[in-house]
């Protein structure tokens, strides 16, 4: 027999003519022990200028590999992780600064090109319905990795403070002053597409092209503003005193460490919240890596990548990527030991991508990306193996020569090992029904 205090987990919320589910809520699991499926959710974490690829790139392919010098905080968690090489985007080759824009979208860089839409927001488009937010983007330098369909950047919170507020307090004006300025926005934009019907009449084929990109943006917004006046409705979730001292804090990004695992206590407290199953962090942006003086290291990622061979700035390149890492292995740690409301961890049903656009900063080098995907074990995910995907391609790591290695990592040796094969494959675990994304040519094998 079902308690009268238990909820079904398809009922909805009416508002504004719309249906949305409720969030995963206590409330909702079932009697007598029994387990209901785990949502998925997925993370996204970006470092800028690539690695020292020198110290980075793990040599031995499949299951018994050795975790390289940078990677080496990685080891506890290695039956949860799967490193990836030979990966690029074709659309960024040659490409430098702007390789950020495309990471998670597969696009095409170029003065007269635009971005399309990033895996992260199709991934949400599945999810959305059930949490409170659409997406959570975070990026230290207000540029997120997530783009919408119509190629517009999302900008990116990075305050912790400021995500907190956003994630866990009711509106500071009041629940009835939001609620009147999300209708106020509905009714702008059904204004909007009134006029836009009227004048599509007019246009020629290549503009109702546009025009038809432009309606699905703002026809998303609407969905949004929607789905936001119901949840108005829903109470936010009650946060334990011990993990708001630990989230609800400003952090400057001058303490990096401690800046970094705020940030990602505060995704883990998302996740286990379900306020929303789909984040992306950006860590920096091309130009502006985070310095971290705990370390001693005064200059920014992108400073420590243009090295030019000197060997005190590649040691600090690698004390930086080793840093990063560390601070990712922390996040791995977090989502292990943190329960879902089946009593799972997190990690079991959260995948984590982690990497950068840019292999070889000093060169711009594109090819060969350094990726390392973790957890989600729950979601058809298996780990313990390095995939090496310029196997078969080249005549083998020659990390002993460094020209030979930087070309590896500018120009792929295995054309068709596009990383939005990774990303196509990621997706589909999330519930995407599709059979491309972005320029994948193939899904990539991760049972």
């Amino acid at each position: 027999m079902t308690p009268s205090w238990q909820i079904d987990r398809r009922h909805v919320l009416r508002g504004l003519g719309s249906f949305i589910a409720l969030p995963l809520l206590n409330c909702m699991r079932p009697a007598m022990g029994a387990e209901m499926e785990s949502p998925r959710r997925s993370a996204f974490v970006y470092i800028p200028n690539g690695v020292n690829t020198l110290d980075y790139q793990i040599t031995t392919p499949g299951e018994n590999y050795v975790l390289s010098k940078s990677l080496s905080p990685l080891e506890k968690h290695r039956s949860v992780i799967t490193p990836i090489s030979g990966m690029h985007h074709p659309g960024g080759l040659g490409h430098h600064h702007n390789c950020q824009k495309i990471w998670l979208t597969g696009g095409q860089l170029g003065p007269t090109d635009r971005n399309t839409i990033s895996v992260d927001q199709k991934m949400a488009e599945v999810t959305s319905p059930f949490t409170r937010f659409h997406s959570l983007e975070i990026a230290n330098k207000g540029e997120s990795l997530a783009w919408t369909a119509d190629g517009i950047r999302l900008p990116g919170m990075s305050r912790c403070s400021e995500i907190f507020a956003y994630l866990f307090e009711e509106p500071k004006n009041g629940t009835a002053a939001q609620r009147r300025t999300l209708r106020r926005k509905k009714s702008v934009l059904d204004a909007n597409l009134e006029e836009v019907r009227s004048l599509e009449r007019k246009m020629g084929d290549e503009d109702k092209g546009r025009m038809a990109q432009y309606l699905t943006a703002v026809r998303e917004t609407e969905v949004r503003a929607i789905r936001a006046d119901a949840w108005l409705d829903v109470p936010r979730p009650e946060i334990l005193e011990q993990d708001r001292r630990r989230t609800d804090r400003e952090v400057p990004q001058t303490q990096a460490g401690d800046y970094f695992r705020t940030i990602y206590d505060l995704i883990v407290l998302a996740f286990q919240t379900d306020a929303t199953r789909v984040i992306t962090f950006s860590s920096g942006i091309e130009g502006q890596g985070l310095p971290i003086p705990e370390l001693g290291i005064s200059q920014s990622r992108h400073e420590l990548s243009h090295h030019n061979g000197d060997p005190n700035h590649m040691e600090k390149l690698t004390q930086s990527d080793r840093f990063s890492v560390e601070q990712f292995s922390y996040f791995l740690t977090r989502l292990a030991e943190t329960p879902d409301l089946n009593g799972r961890p997190l990690l079991e049903t959260t995948m984590s991508l982690f990497g950068s656009g840019m292999a070889y900063g000093h060169g711009h080098g594109n090819a060969n990306l350094p990726l390392v995907l973790a957890g989600g074990t729950g979601c058809g995910l298996k780990h313990g193996k390095h995939i090496d995907l310029n196997q078969g391609h080249f005549d083998g790591y020659q990390l002993n020569e460094p020209g030979k290695h930087y070309h590896l990592c500018s120009r792929p040796v295995n054309v068709n090992a596009h990383m939005s094969n990774l990303l196509l494959t990621m997706a589909q675990k999330m519930g995407v029904e599709s059979e491309k994304f972005g320029d994948s040519n193939s899904e990539l094998d991760l049972a």
